[in-house]
């Protein structure tokens, strides 16, 4: 038999404190930095797919040290998180940070996303207007804007619609994202890169944290469904509704930042956000690529720090 490794393999040790918290029915790991105090500003990191908590490890850092209260999460299915067999959907996803921001004990956050995770402060902010203080997205466009860039672009559709189809399958996306010790974890990080970031021993060492999480028991098969439910749900009353519903304007701040590099999200598509966040601000950051809160953490963190303050 494999010898998969355990979900607390995820709980490096660092200037953080690992914690465990029950919300919305289930219980998410969390890493925290900062002054532990609800008079201080919250901001909660979001991961992308087939990521953890680790991504942030700069910003949990860099924030910190800025006077915030950071709190990295382990999205439900990921990490040390629970992985229950369902949930996956952009209504209860909303849940899990609307409850984890009450279960910190604050009255409301400001929720920094990246990707999949992205499109979950979208619907947060959304779906629970009064615990959102604002939102910064890396490489993560508002869930409709996507959806047009991908139907009216042929570029963001060559670039996104392959994947997103490949993974409605069953059974065989879990085995590619886990095969060769999930070398296509590696693979995507890699190719979705700028073109410095992968010659890095940082990124080595990123690569090899993240193709052992990925083969957690259950993380594979948990990562697809947020996929699968984006997919499916299009046919379905509740999906139609989840869409009706994001298709209104948040008065709240908004930051987004594009590393220019980027092949998986066109700036074109991001620039279509505007039409749901009017106090949306767009911020490029040259030569990096899909995961740039960890190609250039400094420059990701002074923009967080300057638009949160």
């Amino acid at each position: 038999m494999p010898d998969y490794p355990d979900p607390s393999t995820v709980r490096f040790d660092g200037p953080w404190t690992h914690r465990d918290i029950h919300a919305n029915g289930i219980r998410f790991h969390v890493v925290e930095a900062g002054p532990a105090r609800t008079d201080a500003p919250l901001v909660v990191m979001l991961h992308g797919f087939a990521d953890f908590w680790w991504s942030w490890r700069h910003q949990l850092i860099g924030l910190a040290d800025a006077g915030f209260r950071a709190v990295a999460v382990d999205l439900r299915g990921y990490g040390d998180t629970d992985k229950p067999p369902r949930g996956y959907d952009g209504w209860t996803l909303a849940g899990d940070i609307a409850g984890l921001i009450r279960a910190l004990g604050h009255a409301d956050a400001t929720l920094l996303g990246h990707a999949d995770g992205g499109l979950v402060c979208w619907g947060t902010a959304v779906l629970h207007p009064r615990l959102v203080r604002s939102i910064a997205l890396i490489s993560s466009p508002h869930p409709i804007a996507l959806k047009r860039g991908v139907l009216r672009d042929a570029p963001q559709r060559r670039e996104w619609l392959p994947t997103f189809l490949r993974y409605q399958m069953p059974v065989l996306p879990e085995r590619r994202l886990t095969d060769g010790d999930g070398f296509e974890v590696e693979r995507l990080l890699r190719t979705r890169s700028g073109p410095t970031w992968p010659r890095t021993r940082e990124f080595t060492e990123a690569a090899r944290k993240m193709r052992s999480a990925i083969q957690i028991p259950g993380v594979a098969h948990s990562a697809l469904e947020y996929q699968r439910w984006a997919f499916r749900s299009q046919w379905r009353p509740d999906g139609r509704r989840f869409m009706a519903t994001m298709d209104r304007t948040i008065d709240i701040p908004v930051l987004q930042i594009h590393g220019d590099h980027d092949p998986y999200i066109s700036i074109a598509t991001l620039q279509r956000c505007k039409k749901w966040a009017p106090h949306r601000q767009l911020h490029s950051i040259p030569g990096v690529g899909h995961y740039a809160h960890q190609e250039a953490p400094d420059d990701v963190n002074a923009e967080f720090v300057r638009f949160a303050f």
